[in-house]
């Protein structure tokens, strides 16, 4: 990878914040986005905007073949058997709830069991906590050890013949950590229950093979993978999501339309109901043509070095606590932290100051931030157009935080 031909290919970065040059390490955030993206959405609406799935005009016709092609697209990045089995969403969010709404909600029951991890984002605990409350389940929580990792015993401990949902992310968006979720889908068909991926943090980084995970369900975003906001994906085994009733009706989610009945149409469209998100799966499209044509094999071996990079020197700055495994080998790249005494906002509004963009907060993971006994930390997230240089500035920018703190207290 040449990092710099990359970069290239990104006209955000080519910026000054603050009077300082742009370093951006919030992309577990949002990405940002290569000009073939770009491109891709501005041709659509300059050449070809029109509705899809309607018309039987030039405009019309294109639209479709652009839309559906890239639903295509996303079926080889992820290895999904059919098309029907690839549903554009607004994000991962909407997925998740999509599969507790619809799924969930009509197949557990009371006494049956959902079981979920300490480290998930919100959006894959709340929907879950809805259907509890609804249904009567009961909500259980895979522990997670000193490190922040899973242990494939406790999820065997965890999951009985009695759960009938396992919800897991593949990468933790604040500890960085790799779940074994390909070994937890196991564990959950063995005890009858089905498997929920949440690959939000992962998609935009590793190959996904849906087939080889053998997960039920997997939702991501296309934000966090170069593409445009508004766009996501819920990838569903095409024997459930057959059995599973739409949550949103109206136009194009239909086959025909009685006065007092309606039939749907067949998958995947019976999940789209409306107007879809025309450009954003255009440029979702294009996005996945051009990670494929970096390869994710590279962008993963890059971030692997540059989080190994990260730790190390970020570990020698003093007073850092670093969040999640320490072996850069167990995560993704990303590094969450705290300077002692130094609240992860005045950090981040330090860091601004100096260019460096990251996040600060709870990361929409606040059963977590209670488990690592943090109100809430810094995160700083890598990809594939950063460097080993943007690393040094980082740091460089907290031993600043760090001196400018010790002067005024």
């Amino acid at each position: 990878m040449n990092i710099q031909d990359i970069r290239k290919q990104f006209p955000i970065l080519d910026q000054e914040v603050n009077g300082r040059p742009l370093v951006y390490l919030d992309s577990s955030a949002t990405s940002q986005k290569p000009l073939q993206v770009i491109e891709a959405i501005e041709k659509y609406y300059r050449e070809i905007n029109s509705n899809v799935h309607r018309g039987v005009h030039t405009l019309g016709t294109r639209a479709t073949d652009a839309y559906e092609g890239a639903r295509e697209k996303v079926r080889k990045f992820i290895n999904a058997k059919s098309i029907q089995e690839v549903i554009f969403t607004r994000g991962t969010t909407t997925s998740l709830n999509t599969v507790a709404a619809s799924y969930a909600a009509a197949t557990v029951k009371e006494g049956d069991e959902i079981v979920i991890t300490y480290m998930e984002h919100h959006s894959n605990i709340i929907p879950w906590q809805q259907v509890a409350r609804k249904t009567g389940a009961q909500l259980k929580y895979i522990p997670l050890q000193a490190d922040g990792t899973i242990s494939l015993d406790d999820a065997r401990a965890t999951i009985t013949a009695n759960t009938k949902v396992v919800s897991v992310m593949q990468v933790s968006n604040v500890l960085g950590v790799i779940n074994p979720v390909k070994e937890i889908a196991e564990i959950a068909h063995q005890n009858g229950a089905i498997m929920v991926v949440d690959a939000a943090q992962s998609a935009p980084h590793m190959k996904i093979d849906v087939q080889d995970l053998d997960c039920d369900f997997l939702a991501f975003s296309g934000h966090k993978m170069c593409g445009p906001t508004g766009i996501g994906v819920l990838y569903g085994k095409k024997q459930l999501l057959e059995k599973m009733e739409p949550i949103e009706f109206g136009g194009e989610m239909i086959d025909f339309v009685e006065l007092y009945e309606s039939t749907w149409k067949e998958l995947p469209w019976k999940f789209e109901a409306g107007t879809p998100i025309i450009a954003g799966a255009i440029g979702l499209g294009a996005a996945i043509d051009f990670l494929n044509e970096i390869g994710l094999d590279n962008i993963a071996e890059h971030e692997h070095r540059l989080a190994a990079y990260a730790l190390e020197k970020m570990a020698a700055v003093e007073g850092m606590t670093i969040y999640g495994p320490l072996d850069a080998a167990k995560r993704a790249g990303l590094v969450t932290f705290n300077l002692t005494d130094v609240h992860p906002h005045d950090v981040a509004t330090v860091l601004d100051a100096e260019g460096i963009a990251v996040r600060a907060g709870h990361h929409c993971a606040q059963p977590l931030m209670r488990w690592l006994k943090a109100s809430a930390t810094a995160r700083a997230s890598f990809y594939l157009y950063n460097s080993e240089d943007d690393i040094d500035k980082l740091v460089e920018g907290l031993v600043k935080t760090k001196e400018y703190f010790s002067d005024v207290f």
